[in-house]
């Protein structure tokens, strides 16, 4: 069976892993811990990286900072994973969803003003598969309006937007390490991007349950104690260690992923010609990191069926979310503004083929002829 996913895997990983144990400091913001850190910043032009025990923290650490309180609206697509909307949820906000771009699957930005009451608190913008969403007009609309925007990057380390790193453009944004994305932390993992320097201290004492912990590991007062509400969203030093490995070989998993989409795009364009199904759309200015590669049939009935002929083949083709407006959660924390054009008919149509550093070739026309077969 070829996988859907693995985690990638560079080589490093026990030797970083090994050296974190040897220093006998595990519990964070030790040597990988502010390694990763750094190098985020740097890579990315961001004005304070935090790494996390997952994106989910993060998300919840956003909705601290931007001091979400029951009633407040905050704004995002449907088509996401739970966590995007959870995160918010759970500090009191109601979710109002808004319909996504039939091309790009991201929310559609010109929707999102009409959403605006004067509740809203912020607008979380998705980053679908690692492509941008329209950030100059979903950011213009936050400044008209005075609300926050806070990127859900979790898909999109490494893709840029008019040459902007994702993730470096909202006030706040969020990466996902999970072992499902590009790059890893040993299975579970995240990070926090502040943009909006007003947050940085804040956050600092938010992620240490609340303590000013860091300021005083830094010499800036003499004892640390309890100064806000926080919680633990401290990774240890082994996920860290784990993850400056994968940074390390960033670049290299990169251009891998690129090429492999590049590969299955060229493969199945003659089927997208033939109106078989349609393929990815990445907009002109977007850059993106071949986060996922899908396909999108005419129907959930191909789309079961397809799945179903994959896996008799050996191999494991997935569907993806589930709009979260349907879910008996969404529709009792959140609401749906306008009509659904496209989140559902699309989400059912969409198919996500084995997308993974050190997919061999010979495996990945494997996939193209079972699919070719499948249409025949």
């Amino acid at each position: 069976m070829i996988r859907f996913n693995e985690a990638a895997v560079v080589g490093s990983e026990i030797d970083y892993i090994a050296s974190a144990l040897e220093s006998k400091k595990l519990s964070g913001d030790s040597i990988y811990g502010n390694l990763c850190q750094q190098w985020i910043e740097e890579r990315f032009l961001i004005k304070k990286c935090l790494v996390t025990p997952s994106c989910t923290a993060a998300l919840e650490m956003a909705g601290m900072l931007i001091g979400l309180k029951p009633g407040d609206e905050v704004i995002m697509p449907s088509y996401t994973f739970v966590s995007t909307a959870n995160a918010f949820v759970m500090h009191g906000a109601r979710i109002v969803f808004v319909d996504i771009r039939k091309d790009t699957m991201n929310i559609d930005e010109k929707k999102i003003e009409d959403a605006i009451t004067d509740k809203t608190k912020a607008i979380v913008p998705v980053h679908y598969a690692g492509v941008s969403c329209e950030m100059d007009e979903i950011m213009g609309i936050a400044k008209r309006h005075k609300i926050y925007v806070i990127e859900d990057a979790a898909q999109a380390m490494m893709s840029t937007y008019k040459g902007k790193a994702l993730g470096s453009i909202g006030d706040l944004a969020t990466f996902s390490f999970h072992e499902t994305k590009n790059y890893t932390s040993g299975g579970e993992g995240g990070a926090l991007l502040i943009n909006n320097k007003d947050f940085i201290k804040r956050a600092e004492i938010i992620r240490e349950k609340g303590t000013n912990r860091s300021q005083f590991f830094r010499g800036q007062v003499d004892k640390y104690t309890w100064v806000d509400v926080g919680s633990s969203y401290l990774p240890s030093e082994i996920q860290s260690a784990y993850l400056y490995s994968q940074l390390e070989h960033a670049e290299e998993i990169n251009d891998f992923r690129l090429d492999l989409f590049e590969f299955y795009y060229t493969k199945f364009k003659k089927l997208e010609d033939r109106g078989v199904f349609e393929l990815p759309t990445i907009p002109d200015g977007c850059r993106a990191n071949g986060h996922m590669f899908y396909l999108k049939v005419d129907s959930l009935e191909v789309r079961s069926n397809l799945i179903s002929f994959l896996k008799e083949k050996g191999v494991m083709a997935v569907f993806h979310y589930i709009p979260l407006h349907s879910s008996p959660a969404g529709q009792t924390f959140g609401r749906f503004f306008g009509d659904d054009r496209f989140t559902t008919v699309e989400s059912e149509k969409l198919v996500r083929l084995p997308m993974w550093y050190g997919l061999k070739k010979a495996q990945a026309q494997y996939i193209v002829d079972a699919v070719f077969d499948f249409f025949a």
